[in-house]
C-alpha cells in the first residue's frame, strides 16, 4: 500500500511494508514514536504559487498539475498498489483520471497522524525553518484567495459604515448626556456655557473639581472669552460640593453598622449578614418586634405588596422578600431557592429570639444553625447532580398509594354475564313483540224520555 501525503513544500508518497499493523488503529502510533526507514518518492514545490494553486485545487476536489505528474511516476512503477488518502473526494478524482485505487479509512487517518509526527525524520533536504515558512506563506496566500473581492457588492460597505455610523453616535449621545447630568450636580452652569460635546468632555476630565477651575488652563479647549465665562461662573456657582469626605464617609458607616449588628444581633448577623439583618430590623421596627413575627412572616418579609397582590388575584403567593439577598439564597440553585428560604427563615426567626431575649451575646447558635444549612444546601445540589448523572437510579423509590378498593369479582371463576344487553338484540325484540292499544269503550248516551229513577 502506499500513502499519498500533503504538505506545505510538496507532496510526498510513502510505501507502507507491514499492512497488517493497519488493522490495530488504537496502537498504530506506537510504530511512529520513533523515526523508521520508509521508501518515498517526493515532489517539490517550486514556489507559493504553486503550493497555492495545489492546496486550492485540493480544496476543490481536483487534481493539481504537480499531483498528476507525482502520481504518475507511481502509476508507470507500481499500479498494482492501493493508495491511502485523506481525502476521499479526492481519491475519486485520482481513481476516474489514473485509474488507481484508493483507500480512505480511519487506519489511513492514524497513519497520516504518524507520518506527521515524524516528518523531519523521513522527508530528508527539507529543514524545519523551510518547511514552517511555507506554511506560513500558504496559509497566508490561500485566506487571501478565499477573501475574493466581490465587484457586484461593492455598496455593501457604504451600508455598514452608515449603520456603523449611526450606531457610534447613538452610544455617544447616551454617554454625553449621562456625563452632562452627573457633573451637572457639582457644575451646573459650564454645561449652558460649553454647548459643544467634545469641548465640554475634555475640559470636565481638565477641571476635575469646580475648585480647580482658576489655576487650570482651558485654552487648548475653549476660546478664550468662553474660558473666561467659565471661571467666571466657576466663583458663583450654585452646585453641591463633592469631596473625598463623602466617599469615606460611606466606608465609616458601613463599618459602624457593622459593628452594631455584631454588638446586638450577633446570631442574625452570622446567619443573613449585617445588611439583610439591618433590613429586617428596620422594615419590623425593632429587634423585638421582628422576635414576635413568626419564620414564615419573616421568610416575606418586604414582599407585603406581592403577598397581597397574589391574595387577591388567587395567585401563588412569593417564597422570600428581603431574607432573597442573603448569601446562602444566593448562592443555590433557582430550583432550591425556595427550599434554603423556608429553611433560613426558620433558623434565622430562632436567632432573633435568642439574639431579643437571650441572655448570652455569643453567635455559638448562628454558627452552628448556618453550619447545618450548609449541609443541607450540599445535599441539595448534590441530589440533583446525582439524578442528572444517573445513579440515583439506584436510590430507594417509595411506592405509590394504593388508593383503589379491593373488586370482590375476582373471586368468582364463573365467566361474567354482562347485564346490559347489545344494541341488536333490543331492536329485535322491539320488532317481534307487538303492541296493543287499548280502547276505551264509549259510553251510552241516555235516550229522551228515559229518566232514572232517583
Amino acid at each position: 500500500m502506499l500513502v499519498l501525503f500533503e504538505t506545505a513544500a510538496g507532496y510526498a508518497i510513502f510505501k507502507v511494508l507491514d499492512e497488517s499493523k493497519l488493522q490495530e488503529v488504537d496502537s498504530l502510533w506506537k510504530e511512529f514514536e520513533t523515526p523508521e526507514k520508509a521508501n518515498k518518492v517526493t515532489g517539490k514545490f517550486q514556489d507559493t504559487t504553486e503550493a497555492l494553486a495545489a492546496a486550492t485545487a485540493m480544496t476543490e476536489g481536483k487534481m493539481g498539475k504537480s499531483l498528476k505528474k507525482v502520481l504518475k511516476k507511481v502509476v508507470a512503477k507500481e499500479a498494482h498498489e492501493q493508495l491511502a488518502i485523506s481525502d476521499a473526494k479526492l481519491g475519486g478524482v485520482i481513481k476516474e483520471k489514473l485509474n488507481l485505487s484508493c483507500v480512505h479509512s480511519p487506519a489511513v487517518a492514524e497513519l497520516m497522524r504518524g507520518i506527521r509526527t515524524q516528518m523531519e525524520s523521513l522527508i530528508t533536504g527539507l529543514p524545519p525553518r523551510e518547511i514552517s515558512a511555507m506554511s506560513l506563506g500558504l496559509a497566508h496566500s490561500l485566506s487571501r484567495y478565499k477573501l475574493k473581492f466581490s465587484p457586484d457588492k461593492v455598496d455593501t460597505m457604504i451600508v455598514q459604515a452608515i449603520s456603523l455610523l449611526d450606531d457610534l453616535d447613538k452610544e455617544l449621545n447616551n454617554y454625553i448626556m449621562r456625563c452632562r447630568e452627573w457633573y451637572g450636580w457639582h457644575f451646573p452652569e459650564v454645561g449652558k456655557i460649553i454647548t459643544d460635546n467634545l469641548a465640554y468632555c475634555k475640559s470636565v476630565r481638565k477641571i476635575g473639581a469646580r475648585t480647580n477651575v482658576a489655576t487650570t488652563d482651558l485654552s487648548e479647549h475653549l476660546p478664550e472669552e468662553v474660558e473666561a465665562e467659565v471661571k467666571l461662573a466657576a466663583e458663583i456657582s450654585m452646585g453641591t460640593e463633592v469631596s473625598e469626605e463623602d466617599i469615606e464617609y460611606r466606608t465609616q458607616l458601613y463599618d459602624y453598622l457593622k459593628n452594631r449588628m455584631m454588638a446586638i444581633a450577633p446570631n442574625l448577623t452570622v446567619m443573613v449578614g449585617e445588611l439583610v439583618g439591618a433590613r429586617l430590623i428596620s422594615h419590623a421596627g425593632s429587634l423585638l418586634n421582628l422576635a414576635k413575627h413568626p419564620a414564615s412572616t419573616v421568610q416575606i418579609l418586604g414582599a407585603e405588596k406581592a403577598l397581597f397582590r397574589a391574595l387577591k388575584t388567587r395567585r401563588d403567593t412569593p417564597k422570600y422578600g428581603l431574607i432573597y439577598h442573603a448569601s446562602l439564597v444566593g448562592q443555590t440553585s433557582a430550583k432550591n431557592k425556595g427550599k434554603i428560604s423556608r429553611m433560613l427563615a426558620a433558623k434565622a426567626s430562632l436567632a432573633i429570639r435568642y439574639d431579643a431575649l437571650g441572655e448570652d451575646t455569643n453567635a455559638e447558635m448562628g454558627v452552628e444553625n448556618r453550619a447545618k444549612l450548609e449541609a443541607r444546601l450540599r445535599h441539595l445540589e448534590e441530589k440533583g447532580i446525582r439524578r442528572i448523572s444517573g445513579t440515583g437510579k439506584a436510590m430507594a423509590k417509595s411506592d405509590k398509594y394504593q388508593h383503589e378498593v379491593y373488586d370482590p369479582s375476582g373471586d368468582s371463576t364463573l365467566p361474567s354475564v354482562s347485564k346490559k344487553r347489545k344494541f341488536e338484540e333490543v331492536e329485535e325484540e322491539e320488532v317481534a313483540t307487538p303492541v296493543t292499544v287499548k280502547t276505551k269503550k264509549p259510553k251510552k248516551e241516555p235516550v229522551e224520555g228515559q229518566l232514572s229513577n232517583s
